[in-house]
């Protein structure tokens, strides 16, 4: 069921996505070569805490860590760990959920490592790039789900030949981590495609991938990698649907 939010709440949401977006502008000062994911993780931890939010993601559905901090080819949802160091080239998608106020945001940004190959710097332009448009596609009037989907597949797949990430999508947020409706990045007629109204809080998060869009599930149970090996990306924000259009929740 899908929960729409009122303008006192979506405030809520907003104030817990300011704190987040600082957060993940914090690390682009220590996303270095030779730094740890385990330290990524750390950081961002200290950060939420001093701002009196609460790390989403710690404890949720188990999940160890207040981070998902995936690099390479690691699509989503990678464990940090002490011995995971980062080195020149790679990238790195951080994916943080903070709760302040008993209101959840969500966001997910690809920090490249030093300096990358121009493939994988294309890679993540064009990620990113398909996040915003999929943000347009929902300012379109009686704007529905699909819009996103159409406009995020489109720039993606169809223009610059990316694999779309199947498998997981987007989704409601604020009140959890998860909500209705799923918001993915493809278009699909067993996916629920309802109008976009206000009051609904959605991330939209593309995940794409340099080559196929199959994914494989590691025994952790958690880390998402591609089938192939190569890179991926993901992006996210959160944004509001209200009575003037929509808003990015999670940009500073």
């Amino acid at each position: 069921m899908i929960t729409l939010k009122s303008p006192k709440e979506i405030q809520k949401i907003r104030k817990s996505g300011k704190v987040l977006a600082e957060c993940l502008l914090s690390l682009e000062e220590v996303i270095r070569p030779g730094i740890s994911t385990w330290d990524i993780d750390r950081i961002a931890h200290e950060f939420i805490t001093a701002h009196h939010g609460i790390p989403s993601c710690l404890g949720y559905c188990g999940y160890p860590n207040a981070t998902c901090t995936s690099v390479n080819e690691v699509v989503i949802h990678g464990i940090p760990d002490r011995k995971k160091i980062l080195n020149e080239g790679d990238i790195i998608s951080v994916d943080i959920c903070v709760t302040l106020d008993g209101y959840v945001s969500d966001s997910t940004r690809t920090y490249e490592v030093g300096q990358v190959s121009p493939e994988v710097h294309k890679l993540n332009v064009v990620t990113r790039e398909s996040l915003y448009l999929g943000i347009e596609g929902a300012r379109k009037k009686n704007a529905r789900i699909s819009d996103i989907a159409s406009a995020v597949f489109r720039h993606a797949s169809t223009e610059n030949g990316y694999g779309v990430v199947r498998d997981y999508t987007g989704h409601g947020v604020g009140y959890d981590v998860h909500e209705d409706p799923e918001v993915p990045n493809f278009l699909s007629p067993m996916i629920p495609n309802p109008r976009l109204k206000p009051g609904m809080v959605l991330a939209v998060e593309p995940m794409v991938n340099m080559g196929t869009w199959k994914i494989r599930n590691m025994r952790d149970g958690w880390t998402v990698k591609t089938a192939d090996g190569k890179p991926a990306c993901h992006w996210e924000h959160t944004i509001a649907i209200t009575e003037d259009g929509v808003e990015i929740l999670t940009e500073i």
